[in-house]
């Protein structure tokens, strides 16, 4: 097992909006919030993991300015998953 150790970052793990609360702008709000926090704290940048496979949210966080940088290997149970690991640079 192999990691990566990040300094003066912030990880964004979850983002989870319920589907009568999509196109309210929710998500960005998160964001921006964790922005704010990053910049306050002198962070260097915000990065996250998304699935390959959820469209939605990869072009939700291109909006936010998040580029795709690498992949990695989630496993969910038996199924192993790839995600796209993004960040935003402050």
């Amino acid at each position: 097992m192999g990691f990566v150790k990040v300094i003066n970052t912030l990880e964004v793990q979850r983002i989870y909006v319920s589907q009568e609360c999509k196109g309210k702008h929710i998500g960005k709000l998160l964001i921006q919030n964790a922005i704010e926090i990053a910049k306050s704290n002198n962070l260097n940048y915000i990065w996250l993991g998304v699935w390959e496979s959820n469209i939605n949210a990869i072009k939700f966080y291109e909006k936010q300015v998040f580029k795709k940088f690498d992949t990695h290997i989630f496993k969910l149970g038996e199924d192993e998953q790839t995600d796209n690991l993004m960040k935003l640079i402050l």
